[in-house]
């Protein structure tokens, strides 16, 4: 089973990198995948020396990203219950098309 995965759309947000712990960051982005009458707006993140892909893309920007579906189990704290992780791991950004409009003078 392969776990690479690609997506195309519309950059809608591009998040601050977060510095989780000392040897850990990661930096979120969102685009709006067309999917008939209900677009959808997706969530990816990148991490450690890939936070600084997205310095490169711009909101609004049409997209292709190239990603890894990541999950794993893990206890809540509260009840002790199983649950789920899931993150989408981009690897690659490509530029699609041309650049939007920028609002730059």
């Amino acid at each position: 089973m392969s776990t690479s995965y690609e997506a195309t759309g519309r950059v809608v947000a591009i998040l601050d990198t977060e510095q989780v712990n000392d040897t850990f960051k990661k930096r979120e982005f969102a685009i709006q995948i067309e999917d008939g009458q209900y677009p959808q707006q997706v969530k990816f993140q990148v991490v450690q020396d890939k936070t600084t892909m997205l310095d490169n893309f711009k909101e609004g920007q049409e997209v292709k990203v190239l990603f890894n579906l990541r999950g794993r189990e893990f206890e809540r704290k509260s009840d002790g219950r199983k649950d789920y992780w899931l993150n989408l791991d981009a690897w690659r950004i490509e530029a699609l098309g041309e650049q939007p409009a920028s609002n730059d003078k």
